[in-house]
């Protein structure tokens, strides 16, 4: 079986350098291009702290596609840049795995009429890790038997979106599933403490130094609750997701959206 050729977008960022590292311990991929503003001109593999790659950072896309004729792209640069990446690869053939969080329900919709346009896939995970994607599911299922719920979510102090993706990824799944019916429970004095709501489902942001991405999901019923967590203490913990979306996009068609699609 031939090697899957890998272009990082994004390559010198915090994800950037955990997939390059990620992608020389796999055995059927390889890193053929990378790309980022910063460190432009050194070795992919030296910048994520590996072996020497023979792959040079560019900060051209365009460039970098036809250079490296990837098999797949992998992005972890922020939305706005996102977008304009994917339009890139897309139309040059390229599918893409997304990882950025904070996409709009426009920006989504841009990137499912350009797959349909280009005939190609672009796979958008608002997280990679496989415990974070079973808390999800959990909180799913849980959400058929309880009326009231809330999400608090942490992550490192650069974290730019929130709430996370995660936990709007977690509340639309609560809330989609059939027979639950959330009331929420609003406060009475007006004071601006209660978090973000997606539906009645209030989340709660947590920005601090020292965490990585975790969240809870808290039930509450009648004398009882429920709490459903998951933690990624580091940021390897995304790597096992990314590598299967990297294995299994080129065989999807069009957009999808959550790596439960793809387990």
């Amino acid at each position: 079986m031939s090697e899957i050729g890998v272009l990082v977008v994004g390559a010198a960022g915090r994800m950037g350098r955990e997939v390059v590292r990620a992608l020389a311990q796999a055995e059927d991929m390889k890193l053929v291009g990378a790309v980022d503003r910063a460190r432009v001109g050194e070795d992919a593999g030296r910048v994520a702290g590996t072996e020497t790659t023979g792959v040079i950072l560019t900060d051209s896309l365009s460039d970098a596609i036809t250079q490296s004729s990837p098999d797949v792209a992998v992005d972890f640069t922020l939305p706005d840049a996102v977008m304009a990446n994917t339009r890139t690869a897309v139309r040059a053939g390229v599918p893409c795995v997304v990882g950025a969080t904070g996409l709009t329900e426009e920006n989504m919709s841009e990137l499912k009429a350009l797959c349909e346009e280009r005939k190609r896939a672009v796979f958008v995970a608002p997280n990679f890790a496989i415990g974070a994607v079973l808390m999800m599911q959990f909180a799913a299922q849980a959400a058929r038997h309880f009326s009231a719920a809330e999400i608090v979510e942490l992550h490192h102090a650069g974290k730019v979106d929130a709430p996370s993706g995660t936990s709007l990824r977690t509340a639309q799944l609560m809330s989609s599933v059939s027979g639950s019916r959330f009331a929420g429970c609003e406060s009475t004095d007006g004071r601006a403490s209660r978090g973000q709501a997606e539906g009645a489902i209030h989340m709660h942001s947590v920005r601090l130094p020292g965490l990585v991405a975790h969240q809870e999901v808290i039930f509450g019923g009648q004398g009882e609750t429920l709490t459903i967590r998951h933690d990624s203490t580091s940021h390897e913990s995304f790597m096992p997701g990314v590598l299967l979306a990297i294995r299994k996009v080129r065989g999807l068609r069009g957009l999808v959206v959550g790596l439960e699609n793809i387990l």
